[in-house]
């Protein structure tokens, strides 16, 4: 108990500090916190040897674990990675600040003149898994957008995770910025999640980012609104007018490139009149990529080498070289199939038809909808945000990829000149 109190106390000191350090934020200018990003990029490549002298140690204790490739995957860094990291950092930088922009402006009959401009949200509360380089998007966005966070990364990467959060506070308190506007909570028992979520009074939004037993836990004993990047079950539909070469190469991307990530495709779905041809040439590159297919039975027709898929197959996050397959006889009956089984994260049809194509952008329901293209750009990096903190699919306040317009609330500015109401 006395533990408790005491792990529970250092949570709140650390949500303390950071509501201190969001109202000084707030107000710091473009320029500053443009210079406390770059400053941020540089140390990050300076400190390199350290971060992945400590990165070895945190991926090293995951083999032993034997936690699965994927999650090794998302856990490791590299010279390459250290570098997207830096570089992200900068083109934040770069990036329109979202704070202090009028978004509009009237003037009512009585001459009173009001705005609407966008302001900081004040306090982020930051949870998430696996992923170190995550650490960097969010500090960045946040301090970009004028907000403070809180951070608390998994267990799995907690040398990773201090070590960068280390360079951070250093080049904030370089850049003349509150260091406590960035804080990685350094513990690793999980009260300090539960402790976290009960400090409405001092943290504004709580954002999870990992798996669904994560996301569960969050939304059910927060007392701060929260923010889902829930799971990425994620569809593509190869229609029956698309260009199987294209429909090959979109495929390939959206399962193999990274399949450890939340918008890696888990389900394909492939018209009955192109099955035939396209099943065949796709399983032999699935297969040599080392991709489990798990298909219906009209697909294990075609397929045999196929296994069997359940009913759990379609609704499930595999995050790992395994593919559910299903042939559908219209473009109806894949929708219904990504509405049923989705989880409104990103979804793709490949597809020559415009009418087509139409439809399905208007009728699947997901964060981000695409045509002829991987949903593997379901990314804040490549919508050309910088980075995200998260993949939103709540309808409120924001959706998809989340960044600094994303991180932003609004308030209203009136001018006056003696105005009183009758």
């Amino acid at each position: 108990m006395k533990n408790d109190r005491k792990l529970e106390d250092a949570v709140l000191d650390i949500a303390q500090r950071a509501r201190s350090a969001a109202r000084r934020l707030a107000t710091i200018s473009s320029g500053e916190k443009d210079s406390a990003l770059k400053l941020m990029a540089d140390n990050l490549r300076a400190q390199a040897p350290v971060i992945l002298d400590r990165n070895s140690t945190d991926v090293e204790r995951a083999k032993q674990a034997k936690l699965s490739s994927a999650m090794i995957d998302r856990l490791t860094l590299t010279e390459d990675r250290i570098e997207a990291m830096a570089a992200g950092l900068e083109e934040i930088a770069n990036l329109p600040d979202p704070v202090g922009e009028v978004m509009r402006m009237w003037k009512r009959p009585n001459g009173l003149r009001i705005g609407k401009v966008r302001v900081p949200i004040g306090v982020i509360g930051f949870i998430y898994e696996s992923r170190p380089n995550v650490t960097v998007d969010a500090a960045g966005l946040c301090v970009k957008s004028g907000n403070a966070i809180v951070l608390r990364g998994g267990s799995e990467a907690i040398e990773s995770n201090s070590a960068i959060a280390d360079v951070i506070a250093t080049s904030l308190a370089q850049a003349g910025l509150p260091q406590d506007s960035v804080q990685l909570i350094r513990v690793t028992d999980r009260a300090a999640v539960g402790a976290m979520l009960k400090l409405d009074e001092y943290i504004d939004l709580i954002i999870p980012r990992g798996g669904k037993p994560l996301i569960k836990r969050v939304v059910e004993d927060s007392t701060i609104p929260v923010i889902m990047h829930y799971e990425g079950i994620c569809h593509t539909y190869v229609d029956e007018s698309a260009d199987l070469d294209q429909a090959e190469r979109i495929c390939m991307n959206a399962k193999v490139q990274r399949p450890g990530v939340c918008n890696a495709m888990e389900t394909l779905l492939v018209h009955s009149r192109v099955a035939e041809e396209f099943l065949p040439r796709i399983w032999e590159k699935l297969s040599a990529a080392g991709v489990e297919v798990r298909g219906c039975d009209r697909t294990r027709a075609i397929v045999p080498e196929a296994a069997a898929a359940s009913d759990e197959d379609w609704s499930t996050e595999y995050l790992d070289l395994i593919l559910s397959v299903k042939v559908v006889e219209s473009i109806e009956e894949a929708i219904e199939h990504i509405g049923r089984y989705g989880s409104a994260h990103s979804d793709a049809i490949v597809t020559e038809s415009y009418g087509n194509a139409q439809r399905f952008l208007q009728e699947v329901d997901s964060s981000a909808v695409f045509v002829n293209a991987s949903t593997r750009f379901n990314d804040g990096f490549e919508f050309g945000l910088g980075a995200e903190i998260g993949i939103s699919t709540n309808r409120l306040h924001c959706r998809g990829p989340m960044g600094l317009e994303e991180l932003t609330t609004t308030k209203y500015i009136v001018y006056g000149s003696g105005q009183v109401r009758e």
